[in-house]
């Protein structure tokens, strides 16, 4: 398998679809879950072809666990659901944009998005918005 073709599992994904994305070296591409009405990003997750074709036929994300080695509903054992509003492939077909409705915690140790809790810097660069400069 190269890292442009081909899934390490079966999937019954679009075959027009597959033909385009880039994924890594073990089948993956990430994806990143945006609440669709606010632009909040709530998280990041790895779709293999078989997760992708699940989240755009049954409206929830579907992710490939790369420490479990299986597939996971958002929501299923959490309740904290996410529903697809819209799923985008960027320029480079080498990442999902994943607009969702988020129903509760989107991280899993309960925070709203998993990019709250450990900010590095805010706008903090000479010449950024902000910045004075």
């Amino acid at each position: 398998m190269t890292s442009t073709t081909g899934s390490p599992r079966p999937s019954s994904l679009d075959p027009e679809i597959a033909a385009r994305l880039k994924r890594s070296a073990d089948g993956l591409v990430p994806a990143i879950a945006q609440q669709y009405d606010t632009g909040e990003v709530l998280m990041l997750g790895w779709m293999d072809d078989e997760a992708l074709h699940r989240t755009l036929t049954t409206g929830r994300c579907t992710y490939w666990s790369r420490s479990r080695q299986e597939y996971w509903v958002k929501g299923d054992t959490s309740g904290h659901v996410q529903w697809v509003k819209s799923v985008a492939l960027d320029c480079d077909a080498d990442t999902l944009l994943v607009k969702v409705d988020q129903v509760g915690a989107a991280c899993h140790t309960g925070a709203r998005t998993c990019f709250d809790a450990d900010v590095l810097t805010e706008g903090a660069g000479s010449g950024a918005p902000g910045s004075g400069q």
